[in-house]
């Protein structure tokens, strides 16, 4: 047990050396599995595991055990009893068992000034009861609803956070990661008020009250962003949607300010930032060298060389890899893929292995492949 805590202890401050600008000995790898990836690879039903937590004790066990990474290799995010409880439209479970984030609008474009007139009144009143059903309610209902969703969520997190504890505690895997999750104004509009068409359409037709609602919704996301006890180590997640889909122009107008305003506050209180760029940011990559030093971004598209060149000294890399190559190619190819990336990314620090996304069910990537690739970075990338 003294030997698996002490090597928890050296993956940890793997990481933390590279959060504090120093070179560790070796490339950390952060690779990871969705949860219903998790319990295909252990045998389980995909349904029955996400409504029994008790099985996700051994299907967290097997991930920890053998996909190779330096911390615990599992993501959980959403419950479905927690959204059963709140009558969700938002996150619905498919027919195959694996939670999904339709199309919904729960705001009418005539309802901008409400918004940003009281963003949390009109959040709490109209968009909420608009995407969870069971809250559609009178007040006193509301709150039991709300109540027992909440505990829901917290006692389900709280098992898989003892699960993963002891996984990490039983192979010697770091648990340093994430700290909060939120979204950028702009996103956090698009995702759960107008929808991916509506907020299209009202950038072209009204992106002065876009705007001004994402001014009004930032003081909320930078309060959601900050843990209890700020750290570099207990990190700010921000996955990033829509700007791979806006005109270059409407990001710098619409997008940008705020979403650098939210970086800015979230690392001036102290909170280390992860960014996940979704789909291909390379036209974008002169604004994310604005960002403060020290920003760690997930590219899951874009040329690794120029991407090392002009973050590199200043940013932290990861990502890249990609797992359409963990399901169609051989291990041999899958290796030959991460030295060639850590050969482009890790010289001079700043780089932490990972691939371009987390594979969500057991057909975006072999479990063997997984394997390999990891045990292949542990003991042969380290910084030059």
């Amino acid at each position: 047990m003294e030997d698996m805590e002490r090597l928890s202890m050296e993956r940890t401050q793997l990481f933390r050396d590279v959060y504090d600008g120093k070179i560790p000995k070796r490339v950390p790898i952060a690779t990871a599995v969705d949860i219903a990836y998790a319990i295909q690879y252990a045998g389980y039903d995909l349904k029955e595991a996400q409504w029994n937590l008790y099985l996700l004790k051994d299907v967290i066990d097997k991930a920890a055990r053998d996909f190779k990474s330096d911390g615990v290799p599992t993501v959980f995010l959403r419950i479905p009893l927690m959204y059963q409880i709140l009558g969700a439209k938002n996150f619905v479970m498919s027919s195959e068992g694996f939670m999904q984030h339709p199309e919904v609008s729960a705001m009418e474009a005539e309802e901008y000034d409400e918004l940003i007139k009281d963003p949390y009144k009109f959040i709490i009143e109209k968009v909420l009861p608009r995407l969870y059903k069971n809250l559609d309610t009178t007040p006193e209902k509301r709150s039991i609803v709300f109540a027992k969703a909440y505990k829901v969520f917290y006692d389900s997190m709280m098992q898989v956070g003892i699960y993963s504890a002891e996984a990490a505690r039983k192979y010697g895997l770091s648990m340093e990661g994430l700290g909060t999750l939120i979204e950028a104004p702009f996103d956090f509009i698009a995702d759960q008020m107008r929808g991916f068409t509506n907020i299209v359409k009202d950038i072209r037709r009204i992106p002065e009250k876009v705007a001004e609602a994402c001014e009004a919704i930032l003081p909320l996301m930078l309060k959601a962003g900050l843990a209890p006890e700020p750290s570099s180590y207990k990190r700010a997640f921000i996955p990033l949607h829509m700007p791979p889909y806006l005109r270059t122009s409407d990001f710098e107008k619409v997008f940008w300010p705020t979403f650098k305003k939210l970086v800015d506050g979230l690392v001036e209180k102290g909170m280390g930032v992860d960014l996940f760029l979704e789909q291909d940011w390379m036209r974008y990559i002169d604004y994310l060298a604005e960002l403060p030093k020290g920003v760690k971004m997930w590219f899951e598209y874009g040329d690794p060389k120029l991407i090392k060149e002009r973050l590199g000294k200043k940013h932290i890399i990861t990502g890249l890899y990609p797992i359409s190559l963990l399901r169609t190619g051989n291990k041999k190819e899958c290796i030959d893929k991460a030295k060639e990336l850590v050969d482009i990314l890790a010289p001079g620090g700043g780089y932490i292995f990972n691939f371009d996304k987390s594979p969500l069910v057991l057909n975006d990537a072999k479990p063997e492949n997984i394997i390999a690739v990891n045990e292949f970075v542990r003991e042969n990338a380290v910084y030059k």
